[in-house]
């Protein structure tokens, strides 16, 4: 190495200059870039999934309470729970407060109302509870709500 630039500096060649390259290891922000947990970038998902975990459990202990089964109850309860979830989280909601009292009291009442009853006429008997749901929602949403 030492002979090729003894060499070179005789035929007037320059040795290269390691100080003047200068080489960056910077990263570069994408323009995607997170900010955030998932939970945080997607509270729709969150609020459903919360939704769900607790609509399990109720309509667990539902159907376990109604020897309807137990099974059985988790998963009414769990597409129950979902749709309570999500209309926690809806923005058209958050501006008609007992709107949304109401339609949540509907979808508990229908959720317990299917976990809890089963064999001939569980429709009827699960919209009375529904009906009833609703009631107790529009109850609560007033009481809360109103000025």
């Amino acid at each position: 190495m030492a002979v090729a630039l003894l060499s070179g500096l005789q035929f007037g060649l320059q040795p290269a200059q390691a100080d003047t390259y200068h080489a960056s290891a910077t990263k570069k922000q994408s323009s995607t870039y997170k900010t955030g947990t998932y939970w945080q970038r997607h509270p729709k998902v969150k609020s459903a999934a919360v939704g769900a975990g607790v609509g399990t459990a109720v309509g667990a202990v539902t159907g376990l309470v109604t020897k309807k089964g137990v099974v059985r109850g988790a998963a009414i309860g769990a597409g129950t729970g979902t749709g309570v979830g999500l209309l926690q989280s809806s923005a058209t909601m958050k501006r008609h407060p007992i709107v949304k009292d109401v339609a949540q009291g509907t979808l508990v009442g229908a959720g317990l109302g299917l976990a809890g009853t089963s064999g001939h006429g569980k429709y009827k008997k699960s919209a009375k509870i529904a009906a009833a749901g609703a009631a107790v929602g529009l109850g609560a949403g007033l009481l809360k709500n109103l000025r």
